[in-house]
């Protein structure tokens, strides 16, 4: 199906979340996800279904100093 990620268009197999994001290169526990807008814990992606045309936000921790 095909999502959008970061603003970009993906074609995923994965149904759900957490599979989405180990299939994009996103297996990292340490980034912060939102679908279509809404916050998504690390804890509920595995229970998060994906539909044709989601937007799929992925953030990961910057360091800097």
């Amino acid at each position: 199906m095909k999502i959008i990620v970061n603003a970009k268009p993906h074609e995923v197999s994965a149904s759900d979340l957490q599979s989405a994001l180990r299939e994009l290169g996103f297996a990292c526990s340490s980034v912060a996800t939102a679908l279509n807008g809404t916050f998504i814990a690390r804890g509920q992606r595995a229970e998060v279904q994906l539909a044709e045309g989601d937007q799929l936000e992925v953030l990961a921790p910057m360091q800097g100093g």
